[in-house]
């Protein structure tokens, strides 16, 4: 249910952005989305070839592929005003589209046996919702009952319930005119705090902790915490780069304002920060199977860790006056 919210706070951010922000013009947001597509695509490439042999830990395919927003954003805020704005832009919204893909990747890979009836009743919800958008009704009531229901369809369905709250963000009307009217404005303020100060850390402290009781260099070097290291660490600096590379040098878009090519680089290894959504895909992924869980977790605190150290001291240095 929480982690629901979560993503309805997500999906209200992605289609701000969409609608009004930096990837409403579509070269501004060509370079992100390249990002990202690099970034997930390449990190899963990294994972296979450790667990290609092994059908139960090639599930978690998609695990290094996520990057955690607010740790992310949270390093380059560290360096205050010396991070040029252009970048902490860039990162933002390849992250937020980085959510979106993940939101997609369980939607189709990571749900359950599906059940059509209440899948019938999923889109009698959302037909709902969107009649409540095209009337125009800027009460959050309405939404939030029907929103309730679209949940409990999803979650019997069979599709992962987190699902509904991206259906019913989409569906939240948005004033771009007149802001101070604007119902999605409002919720993404009101809601952005319990998010970022009590869902996150809940969902931290539930699934962050690993017994370290007997553990050894050599657990790192088993296929599922390996490949999920080098994921996120390599894979995603090198999907990242080098997908945005090659869109910068075919002149299809631009490399950032102000940046240059170590720092775009240095942002390039901190999007290799999974933490929170690499291990709720986790969970997803291993949810049969808990002995590899704790796997899981070594895997992405050491690789968000390195990405999160190397990161920090590349951009520092490539920043400095």
């Amino acid at each position: 249910v929480l982690m629901a919210v979560f993503f309805f706070l997500v999906s209200l951010e992605i289609k701000r952005e969409f609608i009004q922000g930096e990837l409403s013009n579509p070269r501004q947001a060509l370079l992100p989305i390249v990002g990202a597509v690099g970034g997930m695509v390449v990190p899963a490439l990294v994972y296979v070839f450790f667990n290609y042999q092994e059908s139960i830990t090639l599930k978690g395919w998609a695990i290094p592929s996520a990057t955690d927003i607010a740790f992310s954003l949270g390093v380059l805020s560290l360096l205050g005003k010396r991070v040029p704005l252009s970048l902490k832009v860039f990162l933002t919204a390849l992250a937020i589209i980085d959510d979106l893909g993940a939101i997609i990747i369980i939607a189709f890979f990571y749900s359950g046996n599906i059940e059509l009836n209440y899948l019938i009743l999923m889109g009698v919800a959302l037909i709902i919702l969107i009649c409540l958008n095209k009337f125009n009704v800027k009460i959050f009531l309405p939404y939030l009952i029907v929103g309730l229901f679209l949940w409990d369809f999803t979650h019997q369905s069979g599709i992962h319930a987190t699902i509904s709250g991206v259906l019913l963000a989409l569906t939240i009307p948005h004033n771009k005119k007149n802001l101070k009217k604007s119902l999605l404005l409002k919720l993404e303020h009101s809601i952005f705090p319990y998010v970022a100060f009590l869902i996150m850390p809940i969902f931290a402290f539930a699934n962050a902790g690993v017994s370290l009781d007997g553990l050894s260099f050599k657990d790192l070097l088993n296929p599922v915490p390996l490949g999920i290291v080098c994921g996120l660490f390599f894979g995603k600096q090198i999907g990242v780069f080098l997908f945005c590379y090659l869109t910068i040098k075919m002149k299809f878009a631009d490399i950032p304002n102000n940046s240059n090519w170590l720092s775009f680089y240095s942002v390039a290894i901190l999007t290799g920060i999974g933490f929170t959504m690499s291990l709720f895909v986790g969970n997803l992924a291993f949810v049969n199977d808990i002995q590899y869980i704790d796997g899981v977790k070594i895997g992405v605190l050491v690789g968000s860790l390195i990405s999160t150290l190397f990161g920090y001291f590349l951009l520092n240095i490539s920043t400095k006056k």
